[in-house]
């Protein structure tokens, strides 16, 4: 007997040409704008605030916000929406930007009893999807520890998806955040909490990064495909927020908070490995009677891509050498030690990041159990690529 479950979108969702004209209709008065210091150095806050005059709202702009965003400066946006008491918040900028604005207003409303605070996000990457989700990623710097935030008050009022913010992130950027998106929707799709809701977006985010995501990096120019990613980005954070993740992210989570490095492209150096892990079919297995439940989901998502190849196990090898081709197409790094990291330090960090990565609410919802000796032995692995 299947339990009761439910699906809902909470998010208004504006997109298109000239979403960010929505900004000029807010019905707002008094409005913190929170962002990166880059949002506001390149003249890209020019786009928002001119549309909050365009609204008579009153506002000031919050830029104290780091990537990996640690506790301390979530406790100075604190400090600043109490004393500033504004009726909403814009955020504005990647991943960090928004998951900080969401633990800042979260942690701001409690503080004041004030929960009407509508909070807009507005993402300047196509990636983490967090404009509408549920979920908030935080640094503890002193521990080397990332905290998912999960809490439905999390979930942002409105999202305004304007591909004219995307035009200029930079190819190595396009390819992490991408490969995040990816990760995300396969995750998603793979998790022991997926149904056919999530199923759905999943399956359309996957397969618009499978015609799209190269396309975006190669040409910053190719607005199409940057609009399509910027859809494919929130199609996946509709996705997981329904059906949660895995231990791919619970491991980025571990790796990132570490060794700090960029979230998608931890999730991207994982992803062939947790895909062997789940399916338990790796370059020697051969034809068997029964696999894994994950394996029909793999052997979808290569159908999905164009991949569907001539059985189950040269199917979903089909899959993992499409997501390294990829990789390596967009000029990113296969492997740890190509992200500079030392080996001493990295293999003495392993058994604290394998207990992070069981720890990790991600990885709940993965399709098969992970022991630590199993875990460990991902790490080990995800050092050198010499094992493809």
């Amino acid at each position: 007997m299947e339990i009761m479950k439910s699906f809902d979108i909470k998010t208004k969702i504006y997109f298109g040409d000239d979403a960010l004209d929505r900004l000029s209709q807010l019905p707002y008065k008094r409005v913190l704008v929170i962002t990166d210091p880059f949002v506001v150095r390149s003249g890209m806050i020019q786009m928002i605030t001119y549309r909050l005059s365009d609204a008579d709202c009153e506002f000031e702009v919050f830029d104290d916000v780091v990537p990996d965003p640690p506790i301390e400066k979530i406790s100075i946006g604190v400090k600043k929406m109490v004393q500033y008491n504004p009726d909403a918040v814009v955020a504005v900028g990647g991943g960090s930007a928004i998951d900080s604005a969401k633990a800042i207003k979260d942690f701001a409303s409690r503080a004041t009893g004030r929960t009407d605070v509508a909070l807009i996000a507005i993402p300047t990457t196509s990636g983490t999807g967090s404009e509408v989700t549920a979920f908030s990623v935080i640094s503890d710097p002193e521990n080397n520890k990332k905290y998912p935030l999960v809490s439905d008050s999390l979930i942002p009022t409105e999202a305004i998806l304007d591909a004219a913010l995307v035009k200029s992130v930079p190819p190595a950027v396009t390819a992490d955040t991408g490969m995040d998106v990816l990760t995300h929707a396969i995750e998603a799709y793979v998790s022991i909490n997926n149904n056919e809701f999530s199923a759905a977006l999943a399956e359309k985010a996957i397969e618009i990064c499978g015609v799209f995501l190269l396309r975006s990096y190669l040409d910053n120019n190719d607005t199409h495909a940057r609009k399509k990613m910027h859809v494919a980005s929130c199609l996946a954070g509709l996705a997981f927020n329904s059906a949660s993740l895995g231990l791919n992210h619970g491991i980025a989570h571990a790796v990132g908070a570490k060794f700090h490095i960029p979230h998608g492209r931890a999730n991207a150096m994982l992803l062939p490995h947790i895909i062997e892990f789940n399916s338990d079919i790796n370059k020697h297995s051969k034809s068997r009677s029964e696999y894994l439940p994950a394996v029909k989901k793999y052997v979808n998502i290569a159908k999905l891509l164009g991949l569907s190849n001539f059985n189950t196990i040269t199917t979903v090898r089909s899959l993992v050498n499409w997501i390294q081709f990829m990789m390596k197409e967009m000029n990113m790094p296969m492997s740890v030690s190509q992200c500079g990291v030392d080996k001493t330090e990295y293999f003495n960090s392993i058994d604290a990041m394998a207990e992070n990565a069981l720890n990790d609410a991600c990885t709940k919802t993965n399709p098969r159990v992970p022991s630590k000796v199993e875990v460990v032995s991902i790490l080990k692995d995800l050092y050198d690529e010499e094992r493809w």
